[in-house]
């Protein structure tokens, strides 16, 4: 979009309003969650020029993390969950940490985290046979539960064909907080729900809608530069219970994965998140990694 294009449709939508149906573009990206604040941002940036010119999506993201940054409380949701069983927690026992809704603005209050014997993490933060980079846990590995404790693992769980469908692990006991007395260091810190208190959520991933910078440039047919993995739906989503009634425009840092904002579609006990945009700019990281 251009420059002149974007300063006009933010003006009109301070006029008419975000929900403006005659304004499907922004009212889209205000349902992903984006700020009015983050778009005057943008649009004051890139000011007007005297031609049509192409402005990289990059730039408004940058904008979009730097105000949701300050407004938006943090979570934590996985979105492709793993089941973990702490063998030496005791069974049926439930804890409650309090977790800050912001780290840098205590104003925003506190919110209560269930922990128990069963939780789940990122199937991705698991890797059976790890690459020497890798350090979030694997067999024989210890690494942190965000502010709770630090857990290794001891054995993993397969099914008939070979997938893995739990982890057994243990849990140090003095390390309440995710701090070890005798000062050991991990090198990996996880995001978790309790298996046994998560709330079912559903998910929508957006990425860009095109495969290039600039589509229809020359006489290619735009059409033909789509990108069939622009929205991935992920069902079975698990959110700690303080999401549970997320109100439709609320918006969040799912920790270690972006900014989400509830969407409409979202019902009391069922919540739905669109993905805003991720912690880091994965578009210019793919640019430059070799082909």
């Amino acid at each position: 979009m251009s420059k002149r294009k974007l300063l006009a449709l933010v003006e009109q939508k301070r006029v008419t309003g975000w929900d403006d149906p005659r304004m499907p573009t922004l009212a889209g990206i205000r349902r992903r969650g984006y700020t009015p604040e983050a778009m005057r941002r943008f649009a004051e940036e890139i000011g007007v020029a005297k031609r049509e010119n192409v402005v990289d999506v990059g730039l408004l993201e940058f904008f979009v993390r730097e105000d949701l940054n300050t407004r938006a409380p943090r979570a934590m949701a996985v979105l492709r969950p793993l089941k973990i069983v702490i063998d030496n927690y005791p069974a049926g026992e439930v804890e409650h940490f309090d977790l800050a809704n912001h780290p840098d603005d205590a104003a925003m209050g506190t919110r209560k985290v269930p922990f128990s014997r069963e939780i789940y993490i990122e199937r991705d933060d698991f890797l059976e046979e790890p690459p020497k980079k890798f350090f979030r846990l694997s067999p024989g590995r210890e690494v942190r539960l965000r502010n709770a404790y630090l857990i290794t693992c001891q054995s993993v769980v397969k099914n008939a064909a070979g997938e893995i469908t739990e982890l057994r692990c243990t849990y140090d006991p003095g390390t309440r907080g995710g701090d070890a007395p005798d000062g050991r260091k991990v090198k990996a810190t996880l995001h978790w729900v309790s298996a046994t208190h998560a709330i079912d959520a559903e998910v929508r991933l957006y990425d860009r809608l095109f495969t290039v910078e600039n589509p229809g440039a020359g006489d290619t047919d735009f059409l033909t530069q789509l990108n069939p993995g622009s929205l991935e739906v992920v069902k079975e989503v698990k959110v700690e219970p303080s999401l549970a009634a997320a109100t439709p425009g609320a918006r969040f840092q799912f920790e270690r994965l972006g900014y989400f904002c509830a969407d409409t579609d979202s019902k009391p006990g069922a919540p739905v998140f669109n993905r805003t945009v991720g912690l880091r700019d994965s578009w210019a990281k793919a640019k430059t990694e070799p082909q």
